[in-house]
């Protein structure tokens, strides 16, 4: 199974430096994986996250782009996985 938490994120962007390092904790702490998508490995991805990153989702939802607050990610975390 995947993990629920996707960072969309690319290198030298402190932002997502920041983000990742909230989405780790809060992970770590509710017992759940991430995963971090460096948009600039894919054209798509670049194209459609360009001005947004770093961006968060839980269960493919949007949870927030720029900055992420902790109990925001939590809140999702809580919230039944959405069958597939």
């Amino acid at each position: 199974m995947e993990p629920r938490v996707v960072i969309y994120t690319r290198q030298g962007c402190h932002l997502c430096d920041v983000a990742s390092a909230v989405v780790e904790q809060v992970c770590a702490e509710m017992g759940e994986d991430f995963i971090a998508i460096d948009i600039d490995s894919e054209p798509t991805l670049a194209s459609r996250y360009s001005d947004d990153v770093p961006v968060v989702s839980v269960d493919g939802a949007l949870v927030g782009r720029w900055r992420v607050q902790e109990r925001e990610l939590k809140r999702a975390l809580k919230k039944r996985r959405r069958r597939v």
